[in-house]
């Protein structure tokens, strides 16, 4: 079969497309944690309908168990630079966030956080991200967040490299 064509509406995203590998590790820290490192394969991926769609799987790097994972869409409002980024993760968390899209630079915020009722404390209460496509076509990502003990700070910083388009 074919594979699908891709929708108009998310070629301001394309170049976030395929599948990419943490190089070097991520890394990862928070005041109320010791800082770790974690590896990551992400598949962002369409068919044919007018949003991506992504999966997050992170892996401990020596023993290679998995760590946190999350799946969702993106998706643009249409003739415009609008992003919305919809994901449910494996820590009880589902959130909404929103930003645009500026060249090969997606800076997103979160809009609503909503959880399990027995999800451990203290509570996400705010994230933000950054993807870009650096000058070496990696993308990067950067995720803060603040909890209801922490304001706002830099928790995760990745690298990845595309293995397949």
């Amino acid at each position: 079969m074919e594979p699908p064509k891709m929708n108009p509406v998310v070629e301001p995203l394309s170049w976030m497309l395929g599948t990419w590998l943490s190089d070097p590790p991520g890394a990862g820290t928070f005041p109320t944690l010791q800082p770790f490192q974690y590896l990551e394969e992400v598949h962002i991926s369409h068919v044919g309908q007018p949003m991506l769609n992504f999966s997050f799987n992170a892996f401990h790097p020596d023993t290679r168990k998995p760590m946190h994972r999350e799946c969702g869409f993106i998706r643009l409002e249409p003739d415009t630079n609008k992003v919305a980024f919809v994901s449910a993760q494996n820590t009880g968390i589902v959130e909404v966030e929103e930003g645009e899209v500026n060249g090969q630079e997606l800076c997103i915020a979160s809009h609503s956080i909503a959880r399990i009722s027995f999800a451990k404390e203290p509570h996400v209460e705010q994230i933000t991200r950054k993807f870009r496509l650096n000058s070496e076509g990696k993308l990067e990502q950067t995720v803060s967040m603040a909890t209801t003990t922490q304001p706002m700070t830099q928790h995760l910083h990745i690298t990845y490299k595309k293995v397949t388009p």
